[in-house]
């Protein structure tokens, strides 16, 4: 196709009427929850996180009613434990860490020009299992069953079923299923920011959004896996009685708090980051400039989520640590403060150089800021352990995280609201009612919680459902009650304007006049995302390039039609964002939704102890996850290239590590090895606080079957990469023979891997080292029959004429596979088996 065909109007018109009926969405009552566009999902992935807010923002006031007052009896202990629990951990993972997953999948395609983010069924997926384990969990306080250990739920209390009730099973496996989608969404994104920027968007020319994205998204790859390993163990003590917390049995309580930690402090970035990527987008608009220090804002970027990681002891310093720990600790925790200055400086020096355009987003920007310094100062405060033993377990703690989590993540959302709501509605909300709202949230903030410091020195410990008259505290946490409904009231005044938007008119493109790629939607916005996938030269197009918008328009740049009548988006490279492929997107289904029903209830139902149900419920929860796969993933197109535009011809299939699938099953993988390290990082712990470790009156699962194991998973690795290399070079008869024998060899190192501590006879309710070494053999276990099942997949859609020599992007992605299998083998394996020998 010539470009100068697309001069023709009819041409453009029908090409206009092509995309529109393929991105038409699905219509009817019950058919529009089955859509996997980005937009729509995104949409509703951002108001199920905005109601749950407001929902554990009620929550938090019927608390602050009952602490306005002295020796009160609004609610018992039992409820205001149920009350402040629910209340942090629905605020952390059920608003602030989806709230930005919601928002990525919102914003990402369009600031990338993409049509859609590779995985459209995999964003719903994540959706529905977000919507299903939230209501569980946050439900559960109307039958009095919700959670009461805190949003940390430290063991002993949590883990001894005496002490605790269903809640914590509730807290532990409805979180768990979220902790799900978050990884499914973070898988999306990544591969989104690395996949499908437009063609000349090089990695120093992306919006600072999508790098903020791609760190943040990172981030939750590997914070939240230990999360996961914790919560393995956690369950199994509470279901099994497998002593891992319980120190009577060779358990330690302290390996809970590791592992717990090292993934709650990246989870303090993983919702502030966020927050600085909106005024790493909002600030250039209001400075009408590009924004200063670019690269050193991304280095920033990248190096606070590094030191994020190596801060997690911070919240342990009343645990009795070493000195050098609580040195080395205490200095890493302040040195995160540099980065973040960097960041902040930056947007200070933007807005200094340019013409500032005072608006109502950038008002919540600045009041979001002041008040994240105070938090931010507090923080360098408890970061040094002498003042951190004093104020452990106070009102201290509690004012610094509200200090940082409402400047850092809830104000700074606020601003984003106003500043993208013409995005999404095409009109704008209010400006005087946004700004009434802020400054009653701003004072509202401040008076309900810089009263907690002052309360928190005086002695005043979290948790506590009510104090005596004779503290003395009484005017501090009335002040800060009323301080909360102040901040309430804000809340209420910016859904009230939410409420108005619809009776308002549409507003006009662009209405902030800003330079980056997602203002080029229209107020009446198309479902296909962009009219033409546009060349790239400049980090604000719109501002920068001549004739940019008129161009993209008329489909001018790539891929401006959809002449197979499919979905679908351009695949470019990582570094140089050249054009590589055109991928097929998936389109409307039921799969996503009804694979996260059959999962949570996986999870629902081990809850309740309904263990052959769960198992039934498992097995469905397979089927449903193959039957997706073979009916919606590598697709053998109908022809193998196709023209994009600019004379560019890109194939329609991909395979190997140019492909979008291939990085989806590596970045998963990492994550999961992640998972498995921390069940590593246990066994180690125990080693070393116990004298003698293994214990000698406990045996172990021998030499042999380990190694029988390791040497059969190694079979079944060495054999799959075979196949691949022989299925390329077209003799597909032996490469079905070899991957039979693959499949065999992993199988069969299942059995083998549990055989040594069966026939060891090792008693996992005796000890915890009996615990963790059957833990550990499981997991691999499960994982060489997940390999199998996919050795299984690839061989029938080898049969099936699914699977040739040209388009071969099972046999590669399970490889993928299989490689992380080996190294999660040998690593088990040489542990359970090798090191007693050497310990």
């Amino acid at each position: 196709m010539s470009l100068h065909a697309q001069d023709d109007p009819d041409l453009r018109r029908a090409q206009e009427e092509r995309l529109r009926a393929v991105w038409k969405p699905p219509e009817g009552l019950f058919l529009r929850w089955t859509d996997t566009n980005n937009n729509r999902v995104g949409v509703w992935y951002t108001l199920t996180a905005f109601g749950f807010m407001l929902f554990a923002g009620v929550l938090a006031l019927i608390m602050r009613t009952q602490l306005a007052v002295p020796d009160n009896d609004l609610v018992s202990a039992n409820t205001f434990n149920q009350l402040f629990t629910l209340h942090g951990s629905m605020m952390m993972f059920l608003f602030a860490v989806p709230m930005f997953e919601a928002v990525s999948i919102i914003l990402l395609p369009q600031l990338l020009a993409a049509r859609d983010l590779p995985f459209p069924r995999l964003s719903a997926f994540g959706y529905w299992s977000f919507l299903i384990g939230g209501v569980f969990v946050s439900g559960s306080i109307f039958f009095n069953a919700a959670p009461d250990g805190g949003w940390f739920m430290y063991p002993p209390l949590t883990t001894r079923t005496d002490l605790s009730g269903l809640g914590a099973d509730i807290w532990m496996l409805g979180l768990s299923f979220i902790e799900v989608s978050s990884v499914a969404a973070a898988v999306e994104l990544i591969v989104g920011v690395l996949k499908c920027r437009p063609p000349g968007m090089r990695l120093n020319l992306m919006p600072l959004y999508a790098w903020y994205i791609l760190v943040v998204a990172v981030m939750i790859l590997f914070a939240f896996p230990p999360l996961i390993a914790g919560d393995v163990l956690f369950e199994m003590e509470r279901l099994l009685g497998w002593p891992f917390f319980d120190a009577a049995r060779g358990g330690d309580p302290l390996l809970w708090q590791h592992l717990f930690w090292i993934f709650g402090h990246p989870e303090v970035y993983i919702v502030f980051l966020p927050s600085i990527a909106l005024f790493a987008m909002l600030i250039p608009t209001f400075a009408q400039r590009h924004l200063l220090g670019y690269p050193w804002i991304v280095l920033a970027a990248v190096g606070t989520a590094f030191l994020s990681f190596g801060l997690w002891v911070h919240h342990m310093f009343a645990t009795g640590l070493p000195k050098i720990s609580l040195a080395f600790f205490s200095a890493a925790s302040e040195a995160v403060a540099i980065p973040t200055g960097i960041q902040i400086f930056a947007f200070i020096a933007t807005l200094w150089a340019g013409k500032v355009k005072w608006s109502t987003p950038l008002l919540y920007a600045s009041g979001s800021l002041a008040i994240f310094v105070v938090g931010g100062l507090t923080g360098v405060m408890v970061a040094v352990a002498p003042f951190d033993w004093q104020a452990h377990d106070t009102y201290f703690v509690v004012a610094h995280l509200h200090y940082v989590l409402i400047g850092g993540t809830l104000l700074p959302l606020f601003g984003g609201l106003y500043y993208y709501w013409p995005l999404i509605t095409g009109k704008k909300l209010s400006d005087r009612m946004g700004r009434i709202a802020f400054w009653i949230m701003f004072v509202g903030a401040n008076l309900a919680f810089f009263p907690m410091h002052l309360s928190g020195l005086e002695g005043m410990p979290r948790r506590v459902f009510t104090y005596p008259a004779e503290l003395g505290i009484g005017g501090l946490n009335l002040a800060s009650t009323i301080g909360a409904y102040l901040f309430a009231a804000g809340v209420a005044i910016v859904c009230l304007d939410l409420a108005l938007s619809p009776t308002r008119p549409k507003g006009k493109r662009n209405p902030w006049n800003a330079g980056t790629l997602e203002w080029l939607a229209l107020p009446d916005d198309e479902d296909w995302g962009i009219r033409s996938v546009p060349l790239i030269e400049s980090r604000y197009p719109i501002w920068d390039q001549k004739d940019f918008v008129k161009k993209v328009d008329e489909g001018r740049f790539f891929l401006p039609d959809a002449e197979e009548g499919r979905r679908e988006t351009i695949i470019t490279t990582v570094l140089d964002a050249r054009p590589i492929a055109v991928i097929r997107l998936g389109t409307p289904s039921w799969k996503p939704m009804l694979t996260a029903i059959v999962l949570g209830a996986v999870f629902i139902l081990t809850t309740y102890h309904l263990y052959m149900a769960a198992l039934f419920a498992a097995f469905a929860t397979l089927a449903m996850v193959l039957w997706w796969l073979w009916t919606g993933t590598a697709e053998i197109p109908e022809k193998p290239c196709k023209p994009i535009g600019h004379g560019l011809e890109v194939p329609l299939y991909l395979s190997g590590p140019s492909s979008s699938g291939w990085w989806a099953m590596f970045i998963t993988m990492m994550a999961d090895a992640t998972a498995f390290s921390g069940l590593v990082f246990g066994y180690y712990f125990f080693w070393t606080i116990h004298a003698e470790f293994p214990p000698p009156a406990f045996p172990g699962p021998g030499m042999v079957w380990p190694m029988v194991a390791l040497a059969l998973t190694l079979v079944g690795w060495a054999g799959t990469i075979a196949t691949r290399e022989v299925h390329a070079r077209g003799k597909v008869t032996l490469a079905r023979t070899l991957l039979v024998a693959s499949l065999l060899a992993t199988f069969a190192s299942l059995f083998a891997g549990l055989a040594g501590p069966w026939q060891y006879a090792m008693n996992p309710e005796a000890h915890v080292y009996p615990a963790i070494v059957w833990t550990l053999a499981i997991w691999t276990a499960v994982h060489a029959g997940i390999g199998a099942i996919m050795q299984g997949y690839a061989l029938a859609r080898s049969l099936a004429g699914r699977m040739t020599p040209t388009y071969d992007a099972d046999i590669r992605n399970i490889t993928v596979y299989q490689h992380f299998l080996a190294l999660t083998a040998l690593v088990a394996y040489a542990t359970i088996g090798l090191f007693p020998a050497v310990a």
